[in-house]
């Protein structure tokens, strides 16, 4: 009975190290995304085109997953080029001396069924702050190719002031510019790596 006990708890010590399954990001089917309100009446959409991140999960078993992201602030796109080349400048992101943003995760709580929370550390012009995200595990299917796929999407909000993008104007009539408060929307279509 004893060493059936010590056989036991050597399997779970066993699984417990485990670390969970490497995925990689399907980019032309993966977007991050961001809104921010724009002469108060309005919001303006955009993304970030160039990404990349190392992430593990295991379906079931989300308080073991991890995810670093790297997105290149030079990718930003609004639809409109010279909006895209002040948001590149020092009045905003500063591309040229802080030309990535990062997001490290710490923790993974609050799981329910399919919904999880997800927080880490954001770094944008230098400066870290944690954040958290609202997750969605949005499935698994093996695709026709032979891979598995899997699904999620993230979204959280936060207030650019806090990573020094401080550029704005006062409006004549009361407000301003550009919003404080961005909503960041993410998208990830992630295949197994094998």
């Amino acid at each position: 009975m004893l060493r059936k006990s010590a056989i036991a708890i050597a399997l779970i010590m066993l699984a417990s190290s485990i670390s969970a399954a490497q995925w990689e990001i399907d980019k032309p089917h993966s977007s991050i995304g961001f809104t921010v309100r724009h002469l108060v009446v309005s919001k303006v959409n955009g993304t970030f085109g160039d990404f990349k991140g190392s992430i593990e999960f295991e379906p079931g078993n989300f308080e073991k997953g991890r995810v670093e992201m790297t997105v290149q602030i030079a990718s930003i796109d609004t639809n409109e080029p010279k909006r895209d080349a002040h948001l590149r400048s020092g009045d905003f992101f500063d591309a040229e001396n802080f030309p990535t943003m990062t997001f490290v995760s710490k923790r993974v709580h609050d799981i329910e069924g399919d919904s999880f929370k997800m927080t880490g550390d954001v770094t944008i012009r230098g400066i870290t702050k944690e954040i958290t995200f609202d997750c969605e595990f949005n499935g698994l299917i093996a695709d026709p190719w032979g891979n598995t796929r899997a699904g999620f999407s993230a979204a959280s909000k936060l207030n650019r002031q806090d990573f020094d993008v401080k550029w704005n104007q006062t409006l004549d009539a009361g407000g301003v510019v550009v919003g404080d408060e961005v909503t960041i929307n993410i998208e990830l279509e992630l295949t197994k790596a094998k």
